[in-house]
């Protein structure tokens, strides 16, 4: 991985702050883009039509089903997954997609010895063109600045439990890179079609905040 892309090593931040203030600050935000929106309608600048078909596309066309899709892609053959850790933007285009958003993605991968995790500590760079629209708390301040002073315990939020001895490196977004976790291939899936695999995929694997679908978790779902 090129030294520019250095990410931020669990072992380097020892720092804890308070969760208080989260759900106030996520609301007042919401509130803030209500409000825009309706001033920008009422205007005549935008048509809330339009709106609903951008997000729309971005949540059930766009992302995070192209990222999945990747993700399967890599963990079927060995030899994408190699020009994806090389150089994703270049990997996701032998797919038939480029993208629009940033200059340039990078992959990291998770192993059994490293977790990684994408964070934007100065905004809210976010690979729409694969993971879709960005969850609301990843624009939050208390992931921003959490993520990179006390990663173990934002995963633990998150219900994501990892060995004391596993490295988390926490990988921070920029408007010219960002990131996409390539997150452990689950046990028990040898044979698998890359469609079955990509249902395993879930948007916070991609970020890094949890972990693909077990092969016993897909196949309760279908059953259900």
């Amino acid at each position: 991985m090129p030294d520019k892309h250095e990410p931020h090593d669990d072992h380097h931040h020892d720092h804890h702050h308070d969760h208080h203030g989260h759900g106030s600050e996520l609301s007042e935000m919401q509130l803030r883009v209500r409000a825009l929106e309706t001033v920008l309608t009422e205007k005549g600048y935008v048509d809330p039509a339009s709106l609903d078909r951008i997000v729309e596309a971005y949540e059930t066309r766009i992302g995070p089903h192209i990222g999945a899709r990747v993700v399967a892609r890599a963990w079927a053959d060995p030899a994408f997954k190699q020009k994806l850790l090389e150089d994703a933007s270049r990997a996701i285009e032998t797919m038939g997609l480029k993208q629009k958003v940033g200059d340039h993605l990078v992959a990291v991968e998770n192993t059994p010895t490293t977790h990684n995790m994408i964070v934007c500590t100065l905004c809210s760079c976010y690979p729409w063109d694969v993971l879709g629209l960005p969850p609301v708390w990843y624009k939050s301040t208390p992931y921003r600045s959490r993520s990179v002073k006390e990663p173990r315990t934002v995963l633990a939020d998150f219900g994501v439990t990892l060995p004391a001895d596993t490295t988390i490196r926490v990988w921070d977004s920029t408007a010219e890179t960002r990131f996409i976790v390539l997150p452990m291939r689950p046990d028990g899936t040898d044979g698998w079609s890359e469609e079955r695999l990509a249902a395993l995929v879930t948007r916070d694997s991609m970020i890094g905040t949890g972990l693909a679908k077990t092969a016993a978790e897909a196949n309760a779902g279908a059953g259900a």
